[in-house]
């Protein structure tokens, strides 16, 4: 099997040994040399990379590139393969943020390492690139690791050979993958670290668990202890961490309102209390509040 081939040629060797240190032109690739350069494509010549385990490109960050390539160029060559059966396309194997930077920054050409690589081999240095940079969210790196082990039938041992980490990181950093939704993107997005996540994974309520972390800026350890006991928020609780009012404390609004003919609003606190707030628009009403309240009838 190709993708297999692959693996055992690229496993463990690192990012250097696969792209090699010289840029020749691929083998096969069918590009005119008058077209292009043995370092050199136009731009518009290379497309994404379908195996980029990185989603998330941040404005500034990329605002920052921008400005340097701008200045400066590409000092680093991008990582491509050629297209199978397409003249002059390459497909982005590492690089693509320079690549989105030089598109910004309106630059006609850019260097390229030009490879002819398996699948495999594309997602191992896509994710070896990134792992060694931390460009990678913790979800980002756990599905290409997935990815690795359902497309390329990776093992563990194999993706923590190939990216130099323990095998215990990689386990725990696939079990991210089992979080809800919700918590993954917490983590996603920075909200919570891999080590709050780990805290409250499996727990029933794992979703309400995190937005108290993150309302409350609990530390890991915290996380933890939280994580530790039984969790039912109640309907108060559960209210403050949704940002929406039960529906026993709509009812009672409406229940007074309708009494008093007046708006009415209730801010619950669970145990730390609360208050209620009566609007009026007259001093009549204002009156008539203070009559009520004096006799006890409100």
């Amino acid at each position: 099997m190709a993708a297999d081939e692959g693996k055992r040629r690229g496993l463990g060797r690192g990012l250097a040994a696969l792209i090699g240190d010289d840029a020749p032109a691929a083998k096969g690739s069918g590009q005119p040399a008058a077209t292009i350069s043995p370092n050199t494509v136009p731009i518009e010549f290379l497309k994404a990379n379908p195996y980029q385990p990185r989603r998330d490109f941040t404005k500034q960050d990329l605002a920052d590139l921008t400005a340097s390539v701008a200045e400066k160029g590409v000092l680093q060559p991008i990582v491509v393969r050629p297209v199978s059966g397409a003249t002059n396309s390459f497909e982005i194997v590492a690089g693509e943020r320079r690549w989105r930077a030089a598109q910004a920054a309106k630059l006609d050409r850019v260097p390229v390492v030009v490879r002819d690589l398996s699948d495999a081999e594309t997602l191992e240095i896509a994710i070896i690139e990134n792992v060694q940079r931390a460009d990678l969210n913790p979800i980002e790196e756990a599905d290409g690791y997935d990815r690795l082990m359902e497309e390329f039938s990776y093992t563990q041992a194999d993706v923590s050979k190939l990216i130099g980490k323990s095998r215990s990181h990689v386990a725990n950093t696939l079990r991210l993958r089992s979080l809800p939704k919700k918590v993954r993107a917490f983590v996603a997005a920075g909200d919570l670290s891999a080590g709050h996540a780990r805290a409250i994974m499996g727990h029933d309520d794992a979703v309400a668990l995190a937005k108290q972390i993150v309302a409350d800026g609990l530390s890991v350890r915290e996380a933890e202890a939280l994580g530790k006991k039984p969790f039912k928020a109640t309907k108060a609780k559960k209210a403050k961490i949704s940002g929406e009012k039960d529906a026993d404390t709509k009812s009672l609004e409406r229940n007074i309102a309708d009494s008093l003919g007046l708006a009415v609003s209730i801010d619950h606190k669970g145990d730390a209390g609360g208050k209620v707030s009566i609007n009026y628009k007259t001093l009549e009403q204002l009156d008539e509040i203070c009559r009520r309240l004096a006799n006890g009838k409100i």
